[in-house]
């Protein structure tokens, strides 16, 4: 008597769902689809690609305040994405945008708010209360959880260093020209980090109001 029963297929669900390596497999190749499909055409647009009017390269003394900022960690603390709700936009200004980050590397656009988002703090306050601010957060906020960073009036910042972190950052598109880089070091010599700082705070957001 012949056997009827057909033959298992080759490629069927019993035999993904019973192998961990190709189901493993299968998993990482639809999520390696599925993240190019969304990440890629991203490299494409302009929105994305572009840096919107108004937004420049970090000046030498704006770059060595990034530096501290995240030598410092306040990416721990401080955000620089204001997400479009209302809620937001009221309290922080325009929602960001991708093009304000075109010369950020990396982005500090974070998730965690212990305090406030600060992408639109440029001009919100003068250098005078950043500093004050910033050698001791309770003299301007009583209720401020924030630590102090006095040393950051009394340390310079290294200006011998400067021009070849603006150059790796062109290697990488920041359109920053020769003479730039040049002059880069003279523009920071004798200043100190606090001065810095207060520097690349205050050119944050200032693209879009």
């Amino acid at each position: 008597m012949s056997d009827n029963t057909p033959s298992a297929p080759g490629f069927s669900h019993e035999k993904v769902e019973t192998n961990n390596f190709l189901m493993i497999v299968l998993i990482l190749l639809v999520i390696a689809v599925g993240g190019a499909v969304e990440i890629v055409p991203l490299f494409f647009q302009k929105s994305t690609t572009q840096a919107v009017p108004g937004v420049k390269p970090y000046t030498a003394l704006q770059l060595a305040g990034r530096d501290v900022y995240l030598r410092e960690g306040c990416y721990n603390c401080h955000s620089q994405m204001i997400r479009p709700f209302r809620a937001e936009t009221l309290r922080y200004g325009h929602y960001s945008v991708a093009g304000e980050f075109v010369y950020d590397h990396p982005f500090q656009w974070g998730s965690k708010r212990t305090g406030p988002d600060l992408h639109r703090v440029g001009g919100r306050y003068s250098d005078e209360w950043h500093r004050i601010h910033l050698a001791n957060p309770r003299d301007v906020v009583p209720e401020s959880n924030m630590p102090a960073y006095p040393w950051l009036e009394k340390d310079t910042v290294d200006a011998a260093g400067m021009a070849p972190r603006m150059k790796a950052l062109r290697a990488v598109g920041v359109p920053y020209t020769d003479a730039e880089i040049d002059k880069a070091g003279a523009d920071v010599k004798g200043r100190t980090e606090m001065e810095a700082l207060i520097a690349y705070l205050q050119s944050l957001g200032t693209a879009l109001k």
